[in-house]
């Protein structure tokens, strides 16, 4: 969103995390990114870094991805701040890092209603602004700006067809908290009465070798292939050619691969969880299910594979949907409601300067 806002003549700024080896400073695409920290030391370094080398620039506006431990820029920034917020874990964090890197993530999150307090959150879903709502922020302050897909690159090509063979789809990183668990068992149930059903499991993460194990002990090894990582071409590809997708965490910010499947005309069973209940309509785009129901995941799963006709009426459905979800529109709302801060911040008699971005999120400089 932010490489478009830089394109429309806005100046951004990144301030992000590194990783070994990579350069400290770069412009990608139009945008101005600082490196700083690496994965797990990103928000000690953060603060420091912008009150040494940015703080001068004088910004309009600090964007503040809230990714997993909030920096609290409110307190630093020198400038009006903008929470973005994907989703905060709260007790899931206990579902997939260790007792005390959960603690701490939990522990992290509490003090954010207090010290966000009057500050505008752009959120990527009502049930990701619900959830804030609830932890005590003022929902008058909150905009739901939904995240988008690449409607160019993600879309239906009649030249690949489905799979011959029944297919569902798990596309994304292998965590525990994800409960791909949940899938495999569903397909367990699925083969009795269709031995052609597969699953193709794409993706990589720690939680692999317990997703083996799994298919071993129910002997799936026909009927469930882990492809690994795949890069973004055998990513589209597998969602035109797959006959379901499915996706059953617990909670997401928006659940986006729902909506890249749906932009290639796929549907989608989903778990009926935070974020999820956002990216897919049921009876429309797909079926959500209870989470944790292994039974209703099967049945919904069994229906799409059995009934062509549903099939394809929620494949029409969903690719109508994700049309709905261009980045270009998400990059839209996104400078409506920036300028609209910066225009409610003018009427109160702040001054106005410049934007810039945190990990994954970006602030723009007005130009």
């Amino acid at each position: 969103m932010y490489g478009r806002l830089a394109r429309a003549g806005h100046a951004v700024t990144l301030l992000v995390s590194g990783w070994r080896g990579a350069p400290r400073r770069a412009r990608i695409d139009g945008m101005e990114v600082h490196r700083v920290g690496g994965r797990h030391t990103y928000p000690f370094h953060a603060p420091g870094y912008y009150r040494r080398k940015l703080r001068e620039q004088r910004f309009d506006l600090v964007v503040e991805d809230l990714n997993k431990a909030a920096l609290f820029s409110p307190l630093w920034a020198g400038v009006p701040v903008v929470l973005l917020v994907h989703h905060l874990f709260g007790w899931t964090a206990f579902q997939e890092a260790s007792p005390p890197i959960a603690a701490v993530t939990w522990l992290l999150e509490r003090p954010v209603p207090l010290l966000y307090r009057g500050v505008p959150v752009q959120a990527v879903s009502r049930s990701t602004a619900d959830d804030l709502v609830r932890r005590g922020l003022d929902a008058s302050a909150i905009t739901v700006i939904p995240n988008g897909v690449d409607l160019d690159f993600y879309r239906p090509d009649p030249s690949e067809p489905r799979f011959d063979r029944p297919t569902l789809l798990y596309l994304g990183r292998l965590k525990r908290y994800k409960r791909v668990d949940f899938i495999v068992r569903a397909v367990h149930r699925l083969v009795d009465a269709d031995p052609d059903v597969r699953l193709i499991i794409a993706g990589k993460g720690d939680a692999e070798p317990a997703i083996r194990r799994l298919v071993a002990d129910l002997g799936l090894g026909e009927h469930v292939e882990l492809a690994g990582y795949v890069d973004e071409l055998e990513k589209r590809r597998l969602f035109r050619k797959s006959w379901v997708h499915v996706l059953t965490s617990p909670k997401e910010g928006w659940g986006i691969s729902n909506l890249e499947a749906a932009a290639c005309g796929t549907p989608t069973v989903a778990s009926d969880s935070p974020g999820l209940r956002d990216s897919v309509v049921p009876d429309e785009t797909g079926f959500l299910v209870p989470h944790g129901d292994v039974d209703a995941l099967a049945a919904r799963l069994r229906l799409l594979v059995q009934d062509a006709t549903l099939r394809d009426k929620l494949a029409r459905g969903a690719h109508a949907f994700a049309l709905e979800h261009s980045w270009d529109r998400a990059a839209e709302r996104t400078a409506v409601h920036l300028s609209a801060v910066l225009d409610a911040r003018a009427r109160t008699g702040h001054a106005r300067g410049s934007p810039t971005s945190k990990d994954g999120g970006g602030s723009q400089r007005a130009s």
